[in-house]
């Protein structure tokens, strides 16, 4: 069977990443391509290492007949997600990219984000879509918030230990260094080359950046109490990838042992031999995340180091993992590429 597709949002880097995945899926087929702004234009045209590829045009939102659509992705901004998903048929099958929906409290959702939740019934039926944890409950789903891309990143680093207890709640410092396409495609004066390249920052600082707000959901409803991490975010002059280091209080070995039985049988998932550390360069492209564990010099602390692509298994490679969950197809299906390297 073959499944018809829509993005929402296509111009942008997660929409484009989107085409190339799904092109390479054995059932699934783009039937519409939305791009308010760059409507009537090809996505040879905005994107040109696509023209290969054979894709409807791109068009306005209001121009979808969804009647004829099985599953659609929502690559839009947050707030205009929200506005543009609660206007769509109520039967339709929706992957949405944005943070719309990855906060089931809509309090905290207008804390990190600056606006009221304006879709709260819907938020109700949202799943979160971390595929590797919510597998279940995104099989049956209509509706799936993807994660923040670091959101991802620091879960697959931390996710097991917190249920496992192996580690002390009250001592994690998560240090992340993300790619300049996390930011989006929009033009921004710090994202210029000249103002951006030979550089590195810290940004965010002192727990203002809004993934925290994934962090404080899901690892506190993990522990059964509060659990709040110290995280600070970089800017990293890369186009792609994400390497965040975490500092944890607990024994090496037995963090070390707790990431094999958690991940043994989880295909995107890599736990490097025991001291060896990830590389952004290893997961370039792909849906794989890396993972690594090492001793410290201090007894009794340890450091977590994991890499992915913000992109792939940080945004669009997730997508359509879970995507794949909802329409029961195989869940590594279009997503088993090799890394890109050098």
């Amino acid at each position: 069977m073959t499944h018809k597709i829509a993005i929402l949002g296509a111009s942008g880097y997660t929409g484009a990443e989107l085409v190339r995945l799904i092109d390479q899926h054995p059932n699934m087929e783009i039937t519409a391509l939305s791009a308010e702004r760059k409507a009537g234009r090809t996505m040879a045209d905005v994107f040109p290492h696509l023209r290969h590829i054979s894709l409807p045009t791109l068009c306005k939102i209001s121009e979808i007949d969804f009647s004829q659509v099985d599953l659609c992705f929502c690559a839009l901004p947050h707030k205009t997600s929200q506005e543009v998903i609660s206007a769509l048929p109520k039967n339709l099958k929706i992957v949405d990219l944005s943070a719309d929906f990855r906060l089931r409290d809509p309090e905290a959702y207008e804390h990190w984000y600056g606006n009221p939740h304006t879709a709260v019934e819907m938020q109700e039926e949202a799943v979160y879509g971390l595929s590797e944890f919510y597998r279940n409950d995104i099989k049956s789903a209509r509706l799936v918030a993807g994660t923040g891309c670091n959101a991802a990143t620091g879960q697959f680093a931390l996710r097991p230990l917190i249920s496992a207890g192996v580690i002390d709640l009250d001592d994690i410092i998560l240090d992340l260094k993300c790619a300049v396409s996390g930011a989006g495609r929009a033009l921004k004066e710090n994202l210029l080359h000249a103002e951006l390249s030979e550089g590195y920052n810290a940004y965010a600082i002192g727990g203002t950046h809004r993934h925290l707000g994934e962090f404080d959901q899901e690892f506190s409803k993990l522990a059964g109490r509060p659990v709040k991490v110290q995280f600070t975010p970089h800017l990293l002059p890369a186009n792609r990838g994400i390497l965040a280091t975490v500092y944890v209080k607990g024994d090496a070995e037995k963090i070390y042992q707790t990431f094999a039985a958690a991940y043994a049988d989880e295909t995107f998932i890599e736990l490097l031999p025991f001291g060896d550390a990830p590389s952004t360069h290893h997961v370039r492209g792909s849906n794989f995340c890396h993972i690594g564990v090492t001793s410290d010099r201090i007894a009794g602390r340890a450091i977590v180091i994991a890499a992915l692509d913000n992109l792939t298994k940080g945004s669009s490679g997730q997508a359509l993992q879970n995507a794949n969950l909802m329409l029961g197809e195989e869940e590594t299906a279009g997503l088993m590429m090799a890394p890109l390297f050098p």
